[in-house]
């Protein structure tokens, strides 16, 4: 059965939503303020309603994409904030999904089948590029057997280059896909991380710069041998 983390303020709406949402057979574990849907366990779902009264809800989710057990979970915002800077906002921030209320649970429901189906674990599989796999099922790394820990942005700039292996992704791409912005400033956070994450993986060449554009993920062998056929 799916668990939904409901997180709203609002007594009233929240008591409704639950017993609609268990209707359609969902488990939903409610949260009325930003600390206590911080400290709850790992959930399938987080719905997140923006106007909480300790924390505002785009610097929530925010903090729970850091978190490495609920960083890939399915996250939708439920508010009545419904202007186009708000959504641009929140889906950059992180979100899966940017709903506006009042909504109908039918529609709700709908949009948490299609959110889940995208984000869904079981589907991504291993990813292997020469001695580096990757697992996005339980966000592990080895290298050559060996596993590496990374931090949560190296894991998802790796994931990003390894999808990619052999093709060239822009800066601004891994901005988009890793730290959901495309601000300029953001550039040398970038730079920095790939330098962490080539020292971690030890494995000469294997991210290479490609000088005024971005990024390329590649085999030593593979290049070496592609170099000698041509």
């Amino acid at each position: 059965m799916i668990t939904v983390l409901l997180v709203e303020d609002d007594v009233r709406l929240a008591d409704a939503l639950t017993g609609a949402l268990e209707g359609h057979g969902y488990t939903v574990v409610q949260a009325r303020t930003a600390a206590t849907a911080l400290a709850a366990p790992p959930v399938d779902l987080v719905l997140l309603d923006l106007g909480l009264p300790d924390m505002d809800g785009i610097e929530l989710c925010r903090r729970l994409r850091e978190r490495h057990d609920v960083g890939d979970t399915a996250l939708i915002m439920v508010t009545a904030r419904g202007g186009r800077y708000d959504r641009v906002r929140g889906l950059r921030t992180g979100a899966d999904d940017y709903v506006v209320k009042p909504l109908a649970i039918e529609e709700l429901c709908a949009r948490m089948e299609a959110v889940l189906r995208r984000t869904s674990r079981r589907e991504d599989p291993v990813l292997s590029a020469g001695p580096v796999t990757v697992d996005p099922g339980n966000r592990s790394v080895t290298c050559a057997g060996a596993r590496i820990e990374l931090t949560r942005k190296e894991f998802d700039l790796l994931t990003v280059l390894i999808r990619e292996e052999g093709a060239v992704v822009s800066r601004e791409q891994l901005l988009l896909r890793v730290w959901h912005t495309a601000w300029p400033g953001t550039r040398r956070t970038l730079e920095v991380h790939v330098g962490t994450l080539r020292s971690k993986l030890g494995v000469p060449g294997i991210i290479e710069t490609v000088r005024g554009i971005g990024y390329r993920l590649v085999v030593p062998e593979r290049a070496a041998a592609h170099s000698a056929d041509s």
